[in-house]
């Protein structure tokens, strides 16, 4: 029987990860302070309030229980997640949380939610991938995929997720009085009309966008057989044999 040594994940990969949590942990501590003490109108245009803290509290404190998702999953279904996947994943919650919610880069940089809405349709898009391939593997059925069949069902995998994405902004918003869809300026002035349902639709657009160009280049590299694509898939883990 072939044997299959089970690599460690490498040193950088082990850093960002306990950097990215301890950031994490670090802002929920300082949200929560702010929940307290904050107040729920601003005196100042721009100033943040209660419900900003809610807000940003509720995503670190999500961004922290799925940073042990991929952890879990491993262990529990014996998969394999490569390191390319695993460090854009990481890069992507720090970008999304940290920088986007603590220091408010979805204000303060123009496009910046565009950006990471665009990254996460291309990893979710990547995803889709690999959950049919799980989903196909079984030693009883064999069963062969076209190339087209697995696009087309990363395609669709990716946009059914950033459609429940919409689907939690628009339930938390209602619930908490948020805004992550983005329904009001930071200032609190409500948008109307096409104004106020345009970063939704944006942002469904780009999730689009991002899936079409890594299901594309997918395709391609599963109908040619290049190999590049299986650096971002997801496997079963083999057994393992101590040398």
């Amino acid at each position: 029987m072939k044997r299959r040594i089970k690599w460690r994940k490498p040193n950088l990969v082990r850093i960002m990860t306990v950097f990215v949590f301890g950031t994490l942990v670090i802002s929920a501590v300082y949200s929560a302070v702010h929940v307290i003490f904050a107040e729920s109108v601003a005196d100042e245009v721009y100033e943040k309030v209660k419900s900003d803290y809610v807000l940003m509290l509720i995503q670190c404190v999500l961004g922290i229980i799925v940073m042990f998702l991929p952890s879990l999953l491993e262990k529990r279904f014996r998969l394999d997640i490569p390191s390319p996947m695993y460090v854009l994943f990481i890069i992507f919650l720090y970008c999304a949380i940290y920088l986007g919610e603590v220091q408010s880069f979805y204000y303060l940089i123009p496009q910046w939610d565009t950006i990471l809405h665009t990254l996460s349709g291309g990893i979710l898009g990547a995803l889709g991938f690999s959950v049919v391939h799980l989903l196909n593997e079984n030693e009883r059925v064999t069963v062969h995929l076209s190339p087209m069949f697995l696009s087309v069902f990363a395609f669709c995998f990716a946009m059914t997720l950033g459609a429940l994405w919409e689907i939690y902004e628009f339930s938390f918003d209602g619930l908490l009085n948020l805004n992550m869809q983005k329904f009001a300026l930071q200032d609190g002035t409500p948008l109307l009309g096409r104004a106020a349902l345009s970063d939704t639709m944006k942002d469904l657009i780009v999730d689009m966008m991002g899936a079409l160009i890594v299901v594309i280049l997918g395709y391609f590299s599963l109908k040619r057989h290049s190999g590049w694509f299986e650096n971002f898939e997801v496997t079963r883990q083999e057994k393992t044999y101590k040398l």
